[in-house]
């Protein structure tokens, strides 16, 4: 934006951002030049003019000047977890206020937009599966990320966190597409939300086939599932479910204000945004089935637990038995039945055996043993 367009109290106050950037990074700020091997966080800096990306790799600040002296012209910086000196050069030449700069610099950030001045702010929750050749009680099944769009009226710088969601592919395919990548930086935003949700289609496909994997073995009596294994794949479900619901918010926001959005744009969000949808409905039936077969797991747990508490008790009385009546004998009385008689041990022992018997009988007919 033209310093001579905005009043005397933004002026100054763009002034003392620019003077308390200086004063904590005493050193001459990185012209961020796109040099991939030198260890940049910079992934990729492209002038577009019309829909065509410009020959040539220039700095952020050369390719920004160019996009607002020409018509239709805009930048795309990528950043890949960028230090605060580097970022604060990229925010000066942008006109980036320091608390969309620290807000952008979070690690865990909830999909938001938030408009500030001349620029908006769009964060998208990115997620990835994570191959694992069983579930475990400890298997990692999903990873997520977090991707910030600052855009601007000539500019969309993208600053990504985490492993998941690289964008190169998506350069790649908007590049492909010159009509709509001639509608301005929020074709780029499109392009990033597109990407994500089709990304959350295959990652539910996949985490729908662990929760099918549970559910067939939620009941074998041998090898079966342990809670703990579906403990773990709920706490991954949860945390795929925070990349995709709190998106909705953002987008019905973008349709219902209609935001910086060209016409053109218009319907491209609204289709995203249904296919966002049947997403979060996926996601949801998936959180009740793991829910159902927790508790039936659990009940099921409960039940064995019961059935060996009731075969223990069955043993127990019968072993009771010979024990009664060992013990009575071992009192050491002189005057009790059959303890002189030459056939009394025998005849002790039958009785023990034949009360056994019959106790086993009775509880193997009860279902107890």
């Amino acid at each position: 934006m033209n310093d001579d367009k905005v009043g005397p109290g933004r002026k100054v106050g763009r002034l003392i951002g620019r003077v308390l950037l200086r004063l904590q990074q005493p050193e001459r700020m990185p012209s961020l030049l796109p040099r991939p091997d030198d260890g940049s966080s910079v992934t990729d800096c492209a002038l577009y003019v019309r829909g065509s990306r410009q020959p040539g790799r220039p700095s952020f600040a050369d390719a920004y000047n160019a996009a607002r002296r020409r018509r239709g012209g805009f930048v795309w910086l990528g950043l890949f977890e960028p230090s605060w000196a580097e970022f604060a050069a990229v925010a000066e030449v942008a006109g980036v206020d320091p608390a969309t700069m620290d807000k952008t610099l979070e690690t865990d950030r909830r999909p938001a937009i938030e408009r500030r001045g001349e620029v908006t702010a769009l964060t998208v929750r990115t997620a990835r599966y994570v191959e694992h050749a069983e579930l475990t009680a400890t298997s990692e099944v999903v990873d997520t990320g977090a991707v910030t769009l600052l855009i601007g009226r000539h500019f969309v710088v993208s600053v990504r966190h985490g492993g998941a969601g690289a964008l190169a592919d998506v350069r790649e395919g908007l590049q492909r597409r010159p009509g709509l990548l001639g509608l301005g930086p929020w074709s780029v935003g499109y392009a990033v939300i597109e990407r994500m949700v089709e990304v959350y289609h295959e990652v539910s496909t996949r985490v729908e086939q662990d929760v099918e994997k549970l559910e067939e073995t939620a009941f074998l009596r041998q090898g079966g599932c342990d809670v703990q294994q579906i403990y773990q794949l709920k706490r991954e479900l949860v945390e795929f479910k925070r990349a995709v619901l709190p998106l909705q918010a953002p987008l019905r926001a973008m349709l219902d204000t209609g935001a910086d959005l060209p016409p053109g744009l218009r319907q491209y969000f609204q289709d995203v945004h249904g296919r966002l949808q049947q997403v979060v409905e996926r996601v949801a039936s998936y959180d009740e089935l793991l829910d159902s077969i927790l508790q039936a797991r659990l009940a099921q747990v409960g039940l064995d637990q019961n059935n060996d508490m009731r075969k223990i008790a069955a043993w127990a009385a019968i072993a009771a038995v010979p024990t009664a009546i060992a013990g009575i004998y071992g009192m050491n009385f002189d005057h009790m039945p059959e303890l002189h008689w030459q056939f009394g041990y025998g005849l002790v022992v039958a009785v023990m055996a034949s009360a056994m018997v019959i106790l086993h009988r009775l509880f193997r007919k009860s279902g107890w043993l």
